[in-house]
């Protein structure tokens, strides 16, 4: 009974705390709620089926809390502070061997909890949708028509709750980029924040496997290849890490095509995290203003009217011209090397929110590639780096003309149905040949210009090309180069001894076999060493 009494207490003076203004947080009562899961058969497959992958889930939300406790709570400690300490712990440690279950956040992040409680739940609301869609696209009772109801079903009610759900319409990348506080965090962070954007490409970049591959076998066998991939990015960081934030039309363009809305949601999910970490980075916002800064953003990210594109097919468009080598490369039919990024880490480029044509850069400049013919950053006074030294400048406006020094060629007039209809037949024909599609789907600039050949196509049609570019099986042995799939091998805790590598053994009934010409990449496996979470002041779930 005394202790019953005790943590009645503690629970009390908690909720207390957590209501009273406070000096640095300007904390106000809040009303939000959480929510559980849909309910569904499909319930928890993704981590029956793919436990590798979904455990690294629980270590990107230990990641994204540990980062935005230490933004808060720590605002004069070095850069060092995140980007070796925190970093090498979770690389080395909690991405090699990350927590069985989901975390409760609130554990490890409390005072950015009392801080921002409206933002915290949005997140949390829109990582259970995308754990239910994995659910969903994970179940082999499914077909693909019954997969279509049910992602349907789970966006209308992650929908639900417009308190936190973001705008399933398109949101303009200067929403994210091009206001006062932004890039603080890339420019302070590069190692941190690419592991944050690294996070995210994994997140949207697993959804095309699950909806490319036609066999149980291939979606495992994309699923550990996608997976694999990841772990490459994290070598000699950051320079294989995205140099963009990933977005869903070109990382995982299939799932982008069959789920648009959902594909739109978390673009807008991954933009606000860049958001409150360069809000909680940046010194020109006071600290007793950062809620209100934050709560400002989630506004503008719920509803439908703030910052929009012009249309689904601006936001595929602006997608594609930012260029897949600049966000880590496709998640499927990537060749073993990374992909050559085209553009300076962290570069903002300007587009047209109507069309999503790319217009220029803010910040930064191209490096080769496509992006070439765009030229250096728009220049002149402040204008070279708006936010040099993370202060709160305002963007810098383009120079009279609107697209001076960066003009896109001018449009093409649309094509004719039977020039539309033989431009599909020939893609289709292209594509029909297994050693010109692995080379279209493994050179990022081909696989772009594809892509953008498809928009003149009649719907029916773009499905046809879509689905022989990305639905084609799988060629795993074509498709990952003659090595088979990028194979990484996550780093070891400090101090353990390497494992040699298992030879794979036969698969039980009902389970999976690698297939021929494919090496399974080795995927972290947990071993009976401390508490990785040991010494962060949280126990493990």
């Amino acid at each position: 009974m005394r202790r019953i009494r005790r943590l009645s207490h503690q629970l009390v003076a908690a909720l207390v705390v957590a209501v009273l203004p406070t000096r640095a947080a300007t904390a106000q009562w809040s009303q939000v709620y959480e929510q559980f899961y849909l309910q569904a058969p499909h319930n928890w497959t993704f981590r029956t089926e793919y436990s590798h992958a979904d455990r690294l889930f629980n270590a990107f939300d230990y990641g994204h809390a540990i980062l935005y406790e230490t933004l808060w709570r720590k605002p004069d400690a070095p850069a060092s502070r995140l980007e070796e300490k925190e970093y090498a712990f979770l690389v080395n440690r909690v991405l090699v061997r990350p927590p069985r279950n989901p975390l409760e956040e609130a554990a490890i992040e409390p005072m950015y909890a009392r801080l921002a409680p409206e933002a915290k739940m949005m997140f949390d609301w829109a990582h259970v949708l995308h754990r239910q869609l994995y659910d969903v696209l994970a179940d082999e009772r499914l077909d693909r028509a019954a997969k279509d109801r049910e992602v349907q079903r789970i966006i209308a009610y992650y929908k639900s709750r417009p308190d936190l759900a973001f705008s399933s319409r398109p949101k303009s990348m200067a929403l994210m980029q091009e206001q006062p506080y932004s890039l603080a965090f890339r420019k302070r962070y590069p190692k941190f924040n690419g592991l944050i954007w690294g996070y995210h490409w994994l997140q949207i970049g697993l959804y095309e496997p699950l909806v490319t591959g036609t066999t149980r076998e291939a979606r495992q066998a994309g699923v550990r290849a996608t997976v694999s991939r990841f772990f490459q990015m994290l070598q000699d960081a950051p320079t294989h890490m995205p140099h963009q934030m990933p977005m869903t039309p070109a990382v995982a363009p299939a799932f982008a095509a069959r789920y648009p809305e959902a594909g739109i949601i978390f673009d807008n999910l991954h933009s606000m995290h860049d958001v409150v970490s360069d809000i909680l980075t940046n010194p020109a916002v006071p600290r007793d203003r950062k809620r209100a800064e934050i709560l400002r953003a989630a506004r503008l990210f719920k509803d439908d009217t703030s910052y929009v594109m012009g249309s689904t097919e601006a936001w595929v468009r602006m997608s594609q011209h930012m260029g897949v080598e600049n966000m880590g490369g496709p998640a499927v039919g990537f060749l073993p090397s990374m992909p050559t990024p085209t553009v300076t880490y962290g570069a903002v480029m300007t587009h047209d929110d109507r069309t999503g044509e790319m217009t220029g850069f803010k910040y930064g400049s191209a490096t080769g590639g496509d992006h070439a013919a765009h030229g250096a950053p728009v220049s002149g006074g402040a204008g070279a780096d708006a936010h040099a030294g993370h202060g709160a400048a305002a963007p810098v406006p383009a120079p009279a003309g609107g697209h001076e020094g960066h003009a896109m060629p001018a449009a093409p007039s649309a094509p004719t149905a039977p020039a539309a209809a033989a431009a599909a037949a020939f893609q289709l024909r292209m594509l029909g040949d297994s050693l010109i599609r692995a080379r279209v789907m493994a050179d990022t600039a081909m696989h772009r210009l594809a892509m953008e050949a498809m928009q003149a196509m009649p719907p029916e049609q773009r499905a046809e090309v879509m689905q022989r570019m990305h639905g084609a099986g799988h060629d795993h042995g074509a498709m990952h180069g003659a090595a088979g799939a990028a194979t990484f091998t996550p780093p070891s805790r400090r101090g353990a001894t390497p494992r040699p590598r298992r030879t794979p053994k036969a698969a039980a009934p009902g389970g999976t076999t690698p297939r021929a010409g494919v090496s399974k990449p080795a995927v972290p496996t947990p071993a009976p060493t401390r508490d990785p979470h040991a010494g962060h002041g949280t126990h493990r779930p």
